[in-house]
């Protein structure tokens, strides 16, 4: 069991992944700490201060530092202070970040790694892809690798199940009452909810079982574009209008602006590294009971409209 964990970041996947550890049955010995920007800690901002009074009475501490703008050899230090290290900070953070992370960890003698991994099996995808921001991922893989002090582990959880239902993403747009299939109507994608990638990844810091230096894989719900338009018509009680967006087309939309969202459509579009099995699972192995897509459709998607 480890005594002391350290998360990056309380963004929407580090706050449930410290709300997952505060409540874990193995967490009772062991010390969470969260590292955030000394600005966040000071900000007279209601919600920000709410969001620091709560990680208060879970009895967490705090770190400070800006991912940022740190160097590695300032990062080193804190992170090695620690047993465990979960990075929950990535998205829009300067490129490079991922990078500096790790070896920071490394270079501080962390004794286990979790790097942010929280997405697409990078490792079948593979480099040189649409997505530019994959190459990093594979990056950090191939740095943690090819040392041997700070034991890592990568945790693929897929898509957060939110993107699925914003329209910007592309493949479900409520408004407009479409749903859209990526590549092929039979492409899969693999889904889950950030509350449900805290959990489980709290269980596997907090209770290993063995698991070290390799990638495990958590669902939510995997399925094909067809049965996302299914759930959403069924859900919905009407026929939604359907439209594939193939190779030629996202090709098309890359060439005319390569924003992030066009780039993450056609790298779902190849149907490679982006789906895997519920069996497949750790979350599936350790009988811990996910949020599925027709159940975030009606818990969270409803709530939020009406």
């Amino acid at each position: 069991m480890a005594d002391k964990v350290l998360v990056l970041g309380a963004g929407e996947l580090g706050l449930a992944v410290l709300r997952a550890l505060a409540q874990h049955p193995k967490r009772p010995s062991t010390k969470l700490a969260v590292l955030l920007r000394q600005a966040s800690l000071d900000s007279t901002d209601t919600e920000k201060a709410a969001k620091i009074a709560h990680l208060k009475s879970l009895g967490i501490e705090f770190e400070t530092a800006d991912v940022s703008s740190a160097s590695v050899d300032d990062l080193a230090p804190i992170l090695g202070k620690y047993d465990i290290v979960v990075s929950c900070t990535g998205m829009e953070l300067p490129s490079g970040t991922q990078t500096k992370l790790a070896e920071a960890a490394c270079q501080g003698r962390a004794k286990r790694y979790f790097p942010w991994q929280f997405g697409m099996d990078y490792d079948k995808i593979g480099q040189g892809s649409s997505q530019d921001l994959f190459d990093e991922q594979l990056a950090v893989r191939r740095l943690l690798r090819a040392q041997s002090e700070t034991e890592w582990v990568i945790v693929s959880t897929g898509l957060f199940m939110s993107f699925l239902f914003l329209a910007a993403f592309g493949v479900v747009d409520l408004d407009k009452r479409t749903v859209r299939g990526l590549g092929s109507w039979d492409n899969r994608i693999t889904l889950t909810t950030p509350e449900d990638i805290g959990r489980v990844t709290a269980d596997v810091m907090l209770d290993p079982q063995g698991i070290k230096n390799q990638v495990v894989f958590v669902a939510g719900d995997t399925l094909s574009y067809k049965k996302v338009g299914d759930l959403v018509d069924a859900h919905h009680g009407k026929e939604f209008h359907k439209e594939l967006w193939d190779l030629d087309v996202l090709a098309q939309q890359l060439r005319q602006d390569p924003n992030v969202m066009v780039k993450y459509r056609e790298t779902f579009a190849h149907g490679v590294g982006v789906a895997w099995e519920m069996e497949e699972t750790i979350n599936y192995e350790r009988g811990i009971k996910m949020t599925d897509a027709k159940t975030y459709l009606r818990d969270v998607v409803d709530k939020k409209d009406s």
